[in-house]
């Protein structure tokens, strides 16, 4: 498998259906639609709905059939992103090496943008047929477990974790739990929803929910390392925001020698999560490899 070109290929299928599922630019008020839509479609490797069709893959789900879900998860990621770079956060002025939502439309729309791609993808989630495929128990549990990842149980308790630490003194328990929230939360319930969505069984849903664990922590100490070491031109936004805003790293709390290391030791145990499963798990092995060797 030629990674980056099959990732690029379920990129594609995956943004063609974001533009079929949201509404047109023109719809009004065009601003707002307009503003999500710029914000969505400034790139991105559509990591976290290729984590859910992937692990629908591995249970023999149906890939249509969760395509919605799939991008509900694209919708939350991106809300964080634009609200994450508000000035009252991080203060930056590039994304994906584009201005940022609040330097193009004004922080009032990049605000609004964020409130309105968090509720679609809720919208979206509903949009799910409930058949032989999606039972609504399934999709529940589901819904559950996206509004916990989304919140102050994953996603912003991470987040405001982040903040009040900000030029602090921290230790690596208080690191962990923030990345392990702000970031890896969204990243286990991506590859929870593909896998309970197709009716994964308990061992199944524990395997992949360990290897989405280790894949998340994995992605967010390389993310670290990059802010230090990166090319802006690469990653497509400001290196050195951590150092700027005060923030504890893996880099900075261990050495950069030891934060590489730890990056290594989270994929080789996402790569034992999985080992029990065929080549239907090959895209899930080579992303995780290509997460700890990426450039951006």
């Amino acid at each position: 498998m030629d990674f980056k070109i099959e990732l690029k290929k379920r990129a594609t299928e995956i943004n063609d259906s974001l533009d079929r599922l949201l509404p047109p630019a023109r719809t009004y008020p065009g601003i707002i639609h307009e503003a999500l839509r710029y914000s969505l479609f400034a790139g991105g490797k559509r990591l976290r709905p290729a984590l859910a069709l992937a692990a629908a893959e591995v249970i023999n789900g149906c890939r249509r059939d969760i395509m919605p879900a799939a991008c509900s998860l694209e919708l939350i990621h991106t809300y964080s992103l634009i609200h994450d770079d508000l000035p009252a956060i991080d203060n930056d002025d590039l994304r994906r090496g584009m201005p940022t939502c609040h330097k193009k439309y004004g922080e009032a729309i990049a605000i609004l943008a964020g409130d309105a791609l968090l509720t679609m993808a809720f919208e979206l989630l509903s949009m799910c047929p409930v058949n032989n495929s999606i039972t609504p128990e399934r999709l529940i549990k589901v819904i559950s477990e996206i509004s916990r990842a989304a919140g102050v149980g994953g996603l912003i308790g991470g987040q405001v974790v982040d903040i009040v630490s900000s030029s602090r003194n921290i230790d690596g328990s208080v690191l962990e739990y923030i990345h392990r929230n702000k970031t890896g939360a969204m990243y286990r319930v991506s590859v929870r929803t593909g896998a309970i969505l197709s009716g994964a069984a308990d061992d199944d849903l524990e395997r992949l929910t360990r290897y989405a664990d280790h894949l998340g922590l994995a992605f967010q100490i390389t993310d670290d390392i990059l802010d230090l070491v990166g090319d802006e031109k690469s990653i497509g936004k400001p290196v050195h925001s951590d150092l700027k805003n005060e923030k504890a790293t893996y880099p900075s709390l261990y050495g950069m020698e030891k934060a590489l290391l730890m990056s290594q030791e989270e994929k080789e145990k996402a790569l034992e999560a999985i080992e029990v499963y065929d080549e239907r798990a090959d895209f899930l092995r080579e992303l995780v490899k290509f997460v700890v060797k990426r450039n951006h």
